[in-house]
């Protein structure tokens, strides 16, 4: 016969284990909560950073003023658009979009600044000739300008040769509006290509008879010998591609994914002395086709003389 001692020992276990065994249950239905919900998680964040934040395109507006800007470019309206990567989440659909978004502006000038159609994907002539002819139809009073970026190739100079664009790689153009007094647009080739060739770009200076008060705006791909740049050449506005934003943008850290050749300059804007500098966050989603928190966008400017 058991004793008190062993009886309640006894019971003390049986407790002990159904402790135990809550426990366990506990813990496993509360791991199976925890695993549904980072699959939730995981799959909402998915679908949004993949089909939500890569679609509807957003219009980037301000005004610049700067007193060298003439009297007959005030007012006018510039587009900038860059990074279409056609093909990654982009498709002629969203082509048809964007032109139709910047059309409804009725810009004086277009900058396009490079990669054009993403580098994964094979595009049909069909497809190039159906690019072109919407390309073609973006209306300017004044012209429209485009640099290559990095994944650009020789489609690239025959589309948008095609679609009315001047490219301007390592090259200037003096733009004239009404009357003898022009801006300047300068065009810088990709510097991951080695294309670079900035003294040739910046050549207009050094004619006899350069204005040196001349209104300077800047096209490129990619900026990390911006620096140096801006410490050797005259620049008012600089408007770039190539960085996204960062792609995957996290609240008071900004953007998490450098591009190459634009590891510096990945934010929307930046004030470097007399410079402004806007860095499109561009209209594709390259590689793995993800964007947050940094949608799709075009530039919008309105050049105003200060004074």
């Amino acid at each position: 016969m058991k004793t008190r001692t062993e009886k309640n020992k006894e019971i003390q276990s049986k407790l002990e284990e159904e402790e135990r065994q809550e426990h366990r249950k506990k813990m496993v239905y509360f791991s199976v909560k925890l695993t549904v919900f980072i699959i939730c998680l995981f799959t909402t964040t998915f679908l949004y950073t993949k089909y939500c934040s890569t679609s509807g395109l957003i219009i980037k507006e301000e005004r610049i003023k700067n007193e060298k800007i003439p009297n007959s470019f005030n007012g006018i309206k510039l587009v900038h658009f860059s990074d279409l990567y056609y093909g990654s989440s982009i498709s002629i659909e969203e082509v048809k979009k964007l032109i139709k978004a910047i059309n409804i502006r009725k810009p004086d000038l277009i900058v396009f600044t490079g990669n054009l159609i993403d580098p994964k994907y094979k595009i049909s002539t069909k497809e190039q000739e159906q690019l072109t002819q919407e390309l073609k139809k973006l209306n300017t009073s004044i012209g429209k300008y485009s640099i290559s970026g990095k994944t650009d190739k020789d489609s690239f100079n025959t589309i948008m040769s095609q679609s009315n664009f001047q490219i301007l790689n390592n090259d200037y153009d003096l733009i004239y509006n009404n009357d003898n007094n022009p801006i300047l647009i300068i065009g810088l080739s990709s510097l991951l290509k080695k294309e670079r060739k900035i003294k040739n770009a910046y050549r207009y200076f050094k004619e006899e008879t350069h204005n040196s008060n001349i209104y300077t705006i800047t096209i490129m791909s990619e900026t990390d010998d911006l620096d140096e740049i801006l410490n050797n050449y005259q620049n008012d506005l600089v408007l770039a591609g190539n960085s996204l934003n960062g792609q995957i943008r996290i609240p008071l850290v900004g953007g998490i994914i450098p591009q190459e050749g634009s590891k510096k300059y990945k934010e929307e804007y930046y004030q470097k002395k007399n410079t402004k500098i806007y860095v499109s966050s561009g209209i594709g989603s390259p590689d793995f086709g993800f964007r947050l928190f940094a949608r799709p966008s075009i530039n919008f400017f309105r050049l105003t003389k200060k004074g």
